[in-house]
């Protein structure tokens, strides 16, 4: 019964430790997602904005060319997939695997942001192209220019019909949901409401659309996969503040249980060291 007692004992100063531990990095997840949420909604102006200038470039000028526009029947598709650099944040990482496995051709171009997936994605066969892991938390605006430019290649090579982002998309700070979004080719649906609008003003650009797209679309596509790297940073803290929310409160309830353990081995050996004193006097 004393062993029981002090191994009830070990294992509750464990889970009390284990309990800050996770405590500590909830509140340090909760004061990131309130940071890199911040710069996420500040940054939708500007990308929203950029977009809605393509659009009406496209919307306006129906019969422009450009070689962002053109669709090819190349079936591939180039992906860029970002995943978070550390483990401890639930379901996210694997929500992306999952997606990856479902959706994704294995022999496609893929560029992989973050370095906890490098390892299954290159012993699952996709082609990655980058030959080093890459760092989520370190990578910067110019840093992913780079590849997206790179990936952009494919696609104007004709060697990818399709360039895509597979990112976390962040619904509230309780829902993180894996999500594509298409950068090539570009496509303009959301124009057509604003055109019919009756206080609409047509906008005149110089020197001509065919230009202009040429230039904007490159920094649409890049400050698209900007925010969508926001939005999935700001999913990986929030998925992790919920992670170690849970294993806060279960570390409670285990304390709870095991204490309650405790004192039940506790009260039975002093009940039966009552007895045998007992028993002890009653004999002599």
């Amino acid at each position: 019964m004393a062993q029981s007692k002090q191994a009830l004992r070990s294992r509750i100063k464990s889970v009390n430790s284990t309990k800050k531990i996770t405590k500590a990095m909830e509140m340090i997840a909760n004061a990131k997602l309130f940071k890199q949420r911040t710069k996420m909604e500040a940054n939708r102006e500007y990308a929203q904005r950029l977009q809605d200038t393509v659009d009406e470039i496209v919307a306006n000028n129906q019969g422009v060319e450009s070689r962002y526009l053109k669709k090819n029947t190349n079936e591939k598709k180039g992906t860029i997939i970002f995943c978070s650099d550390l483990g401890l944040c639930g379901g996210y990482n694997a929500n992306i695997m999952k997606m990856a496995k479902e959706h994704l051709n294995p022999e496609d171009p893929t560029i992989l942001i973050g370095t906890s997936l490098y390892r299954q994605m290159r012993e699952a066969g996709f082609n990655l192209l980058n030959e080093y892991p890459v760092s989520s938390d370190r990578i910067t605006f110019l840093g992913l220019k780079e590849y997206v430019e790179k990936i952009t290649t494919y696609y104007q090579n004709g060697e990818v019909g399709t360039i895509q982002l597979l990112y976390t998309r962040f619904v509230n700070t309780m829902t993180f949901r894996p999500d594509f979004d298409i950068l090539l080719p570009c496509e303009a649906n959301a124009v057509e409401k604003t055109v019919k609008d009756d206080m609409y003003v047509e906008t005149l650009f110089e020197p001509d659309p065919e230009t202009i797209l040429n230039s904007l679309i490159p920094m649409m596509i890049q400050d698209v996969a900007y925010a969508d790297w926001m939005e999935s940073t700001t999913a990986e803290q929030g998925s992790r503040r919920v992670a170690m929310k849970t294993a806060s409160d279960n570390a409670d309830d285990l304390s709870s249980s095991l204490m309650l353990e405790y004192n039940k081995a506790r009260q039975a050996a002093i009940t039966q060291e009552i007895t045998e004193i007992v028993g002890g006097s009653s004999a002599v």
